[in-house]
C-alpha cells in the first residue's frame, strides 16, 4: 500500500516521435493541441483530473480539499472527540496543482500552481 504523500512515477510528458506528423517546422495550434491532449491523457491515467482546459494550457488537479462544513457537525455532535480525526486530516491533506502550456516549439512546460 502506497502512502499519499509518496511520489509515483509518472510516464514521460512528451508524445512520441511523430506523433503530430513530420512536419520540420514548428507545430501549429491544432498540433500543439494534439501534444496537450497526449500530456493530459497520460496524467489522468496517473490519477490527475481537470480542472480547466483551454487551447494550450491545461490546469490539472491531484488530491482532495477538507469538507470542514461537514467535520465542524461531526464535532460539535461527538462532543468534540471527532476533533481529533478532523485536526489529522487538515494537516495530512494535499491538493498538488500543475499547469501544463504547451510552447510555439511543442514543448511541454510544467509548472506547479498553488
Amino acid at each position: 500500500m502506497k502512502r499519499r504523500g509518496a511520489h509515483r512515477h509518472e510516464a514521460s510528458l512528451e508524445p512520441p516521435p511523430g506523433y503530430y506528423g513530420a512536419s520540420t517546422g514548428a507545430p501549429d495550434a491544432t498540433q500543439r493541441g494534439l501534444v496537450l491532449d497526449w500530456v493530459v491523457s497520460r496524467r489522468v491515467a496517473a490519477g490527475w483530473r481537470v480542472e480547466s482546459r483551454s487551447g494550450s494550457q491545461a490546469v490539472l488537479v491531484r488530491g482532495q480539499a477538507v469538507n470542514h462544513v461537514l467535520h465542524a457537525f461531526l464535532t460539535v455532535f461527538s462532543c468534540c472527540l471527532w476533533g481529533v480525526v478532523w485536526a489529522a486530516l487538515a494537516l495530512t491533506n494535499e491538493v498538488e496543482r500543475v499547469v501544463l502550456t504547451v510552447d510555439a516549439q511543442g514543448q511541454v512546460v510544467t509548472v506547479g500552481a498553488p
